[in-house]
């Protein structure tokens, strides 16, 4: 699980963020880097790994 450092949103990989098109059991790892946190919007490289 990655969690956004900005707001605290968690992506988990199981349930991925249907929302955007990230179907589940995606990684993180594979999501696009224009993806943006479906909460505060930031960036990809603004989550930590949990």
């Amino acid at each position: 699980m990655y969690e956004c450092n900005v707001c605290g949103y968690v992506y988990d990989p199981e349930t991925g963020d249907a929302d955007n098109g990230i179907e589940p059991g995606t990684s993180f790892e594979d999501i696009s880097d224009d993806w943006h946190c479906p909460i505060c919007g930031v960036d990809k490289k603004e989550f930590s790994k949990q």
